[in-house]
């Protein structure tokens, strides 16, 4: 996030200026008002309110019910999507799930949360004949699949409401968890285990193992899962290959952690 404490926003032309505006409202864990951004900009809200505006028609941000707050917009989420699904990190990430694959014989994902859904970056399928096919780029909601369970067990309860706010406990099966403190207790034991599970709580017959990608000194943005039919993989199968699965995660943050300086030194002086 820019540093804005001493008012101004950074940059030598109106797109610019712009651009750091939304850097900063994208950067922030809570919905923005015109008051709150001349605070801490220092700009006259004539001015901040045409930039919002501007951006607001953009799609890069949108306002909220009440008509005073604003948060990212669709076009600008769908620019991260994009962004995380073709980066130049997919190939090393999908050699490791494709060896991951190999050893467990099972489909695996990579996996984000935008929103209250989760998406699949990357996806391996396994070879045995019977599975459920998913292809990268598919959602599914936060509350009723392992890696958004991860997702929303390592915010705090204020992040928890506010991502699933607006947004009904749908109920996909039988065991689908609708009930806010169920889900709570649930995301409790998410946090002790370091691990979630999906037991046919999206798709019937469907079971899904999940953890987090390391990011040190960081709030995890991507997770690992494992998914297969429960007729071949049941819990106590899920409990037993989540060693792989970690070793898995733990190589894409290492190819993670790497990129970044090599990011910095590809940059011409």
């Amino acid at each position: 996030m820019n540093d804005l404490s001493d008012g101004g926003l950074p940059g030598d032309t109106p797109a610019l200026r712009l651009f750091s505006l939304l850097e900063h409202i994208a950067g922030r864990d809570r919905l923005v008002s015109l008051p709150s951004l001349a605070e801490q900009t220092g700009l006259p809200k004539p001015t901040l309110h045409r930039m919002l505006m501007q951006l607001e028609g953009a799609g890069l941000l949108q306002r909220e019910r009440d008509g005073r707050h604003y948060s990212t917009g669709l076009r600008l989420r769908r620019l991260a999507e994009q962004l995380l699904l073709n980066n130049s990190l997919h190939g090393a990430r999908h050699a490791v799930l494709r060896r991951l694959v190999e050893e467990i014989g099972e489909s695996c994902n990579l996996t984000v949360l935008s929103g209250s859904e989760v998406i699949y970056l990357d996806r391996v399928e396994t070879a045995a004949p019977l599975r459920f096919y998913l292809r990268p780029g598919s959602r599914v909601p936060a509350h009723c699949s392992a890696s958004g369970k991860l997702f929303l067990a390592q915010m705090s309860p204020a992040q928890r409401r506010r991502t699933l706010a607006g947004v009904p406990l749908e109920r996909y099966t039988t065991n689908t968890l609708t009930d806010p403190q169920a889900l709570e207790t649930e995301l409790a034991g998410v946090r002790r285990d370091g691990y979630a599970l999906d037991r046919e709580e999206f798709l019937p017959g469907l079971l899904c193992v999940a953890v987090l990608v390391p990011a040190p000194d960081t709030r995890s943005t991507l997770g690992v899962a494992v998914q297969a039919p429960v007729m071949r993989f049941t819990a106590e199968r899920a409990l037993q290959v989540l060693p792989a699965v970690r070793r898995a995660a733990e190589a894409i943050g290492r190819i993670d952690a790497l990129a970044e300086p090599q990011a910095r030194e590809e940059v011409p002086a």
